[in-house]
Parts: structure tokens; C-alpha cells; sequence
């Protein structure tokens, strides 16, 4: 179970607007090249965005549904990514004085991401853990850097 934290210099409501806000997706979730809604009302229970994933020259139509919701608290994610089975993220944030200290808690649920799952797949989910923090961080403290990619509101055609 691949479990980090990051201390983000925003309060918990300045975070949550960037979780709760589907379009932005892409601007924090590593590996994710844009986001647009798929049904519901994000970040409520039930709804869901796609996201796109390139890998070289291919381009993967994935999507998250809302399994769980506090605002300004919690958020549990499904990551859907076909063949390769689904995962749970699941975002935490805490009052930290002023800040937050946001907790993310990922682990393969279905499919071949979990049968595969391992000592060397957990350190990538670290990894990749600490460059989407860094990134969200960048994201909810403006550093010039947010909404630097593009948002879509449905996906490419086939």
C-alpha cells in the first residue's frame, strides 16, 4: 500500500477547490494529459471524469469514479484503467495550522495491476506519489504554473 504526504502552504478549503474541480485533474494527476466529465456532479458520489494517458505514441482513455466524499476532507477515487484493472486512490486532507497536509493512499484493487502488484511496483507508485504531490502543491500554491494543460469537456472521437 503506497501511503505519502506533503505539506501544502494553503488552507484545506484552498486545496479542496482544486480536488473538487474535475477539469483540473490533469494539472496534478501524474501521467494524465487532460481530463473532462463523464456523468454526475464531481466530486460527488458516483461520478466520474475520463482522463487521457500517453504512452509514446498511444494515447489511453482512462476514467475515475467518486467512491467517497467529505468535503474539504476526503475524497476516494477508482482509478479505471482497463485491461490493467482498477485502483484505490484515496486523498486525504488535514487541518495543519494554517496549511494541509494532504495524505494520498493508493493500492491496485482488480485486474492485472493487482496480480502484478509488488515490492518494485509499490516504490513507482512512490514515486510517481511524490511528483503528484509536488505537482498539486505547485497547483493550489500558484506558482505560475496552474492550468497548464489544456482541460477538455468530452473526449476525442474515436
Amino acid at each position: 500500500m503506497a501511503v505519502r504526504h506533503r505539506l501544502i502552504k494553503k488552507s484545506p478549503s484552498e486545496v479542496w477547490a482544486v480536488l473538487a474541480d474535475g477539469t483540473r485533474y490533469a494539472d496534478w494527476v501524474v501521467g494524465t494529459a487532460s481530463s473532462y466529465p463523464v456523468r454526475g456532479q464531481w466530486p460527488q458520489v458516483h461520478s466520474a471524469i475520463g482522463y487521457e494517458v500517453q504512452v509514446g505514441l498511444w494515447t489511453l482513455s482512462n476514467e475515475s469514479v467518486v467512491r467517497a466524499c467529505v468535503e474539504e476532507r476526503e475524497l476516494e477515487l477508482e482509478a479505471i484503467a482497463g485491461p490493467l484493472g482498477t485502483a484505490r486512490v484515496a486523498i486525504e486532507l488535514r487541518p495543519w495550522g494554517e496549511y494541509t497536509l494532504v495524505i494520498i493512499d493508493e493500492h491496485p484493487l482488480q485486474g492485472a495491476g493487482g496480480t502484478l502488484h509488488n515490492v518494485a511496483v509499490e516504490g513507482i507508485i512512490q514515486l510517481r506519489h511524490r511528483a503528484m504531490l509536488k505537482r498539486l502543491a505547485e497547483v493550489c500554491e500558484g506558482d505560475g504554473r496552474t492550468g497548464s494543460r489544456p482541460a477538455r469537456t468530452e473526449p476525442r472521437p474515436a
